[in-house]
């Protein structure tokens, strides 16, 4: 729903969410690391590489993002967004890698796998793509349930204090169950951030609604 083309007519509604990317992206550009890499969740977990395709026709919107590939070699969703966020949405220099995690990934790999990302350069900087859960009301995609709110609540106030040790106990069955399809990324962030001293970083919160009975979040790390 980020992208207008999608969103059709209720573009304009989603305008606060997308002025909070922006102020998140400003602050990553800002931060002068020397390397940014992107990570969503996806069936696997794989390095995507600098300039994998991209597509939203899978969903009925004729935007193409990167280079043409083989059916089935594009970006899994979350990957998509953050590719069209960066090109389309806030133009900027492109990143060095895109980062695919497994949904179903355990948290230990996911940790792992961040541990890793902030290892390959000196300063790095990672755009982690995730939504909240899917249960927050009626017209959500997965119905109602009274456990969609606290969950989000609770992921929204990790993201705040930058607390990276809340994220990485986050439960991979509940979050399945809610349709957190960001929990194995934010995992990834919170490996990151453990393995390079989990107390030396401030956030800040920026979006945190659920439009669509779907959470969203916007926040910003640095340390």
């Amino acid at each position: 729903m980020l992208v207008p083309e999608a969103a059709a007519g209720a573009a304009e509604e989603l305008d606060p969410l997308r002025e909070a990317c922006g102020t998140a992206l400003a602050a990553l550009r800002a931060a002068g690391a020397d390397r940014t890499v992107v990570v969503g969740g996806g069936a696997d977990t794989a390095d995507r590489g600098a300039d994998p395709p991209a597509s939203l026709r899978p969903y009925g919107v004729p935007v193409d993002l990167g280079p043409a590939g083989p059916a089935g070699t594009e970006l899994p969703l979350s990957l998509t967004i953050g590719r069209w966020l960066l090109e389309r949405a806030f133009p900027g220099p492109a990143p060095d890698r895109y980062q695919e995690v497994a949904a179903d990934a355990a948290p230990e790999e996911c940790l792992r796998l961040g541990a890793e990302l902030v290892a390959s350069a000196e300063r790095v900087a990672l755009l982690v793509m995730g939504d909240g859960t899917a249960c927050r009301g009626s017209r959500s995609p997965g119905y109602y349930d009274e456990r969609a709110e606290p969950y989000d609540t609770a992921v929204a106030a990790a993201l705040a204090a930058a607390n990276p040790r809340k994220l990485a106990r986050l439960s991979p069955s509940v979050g399945a169950e809610l349709g957190a399809e960001g929990r194995a990324a934010w995992q990834v962030l919170a490996g990151a951030a453990l393995a390079g001293g989990a107390d030396a970083f401030s956030g800040r919160l920026l979006f945190d609604e659920a439009p669509y009975g779907v959470g969203y979040f916007v926040a910003a790390w640095r340390g």
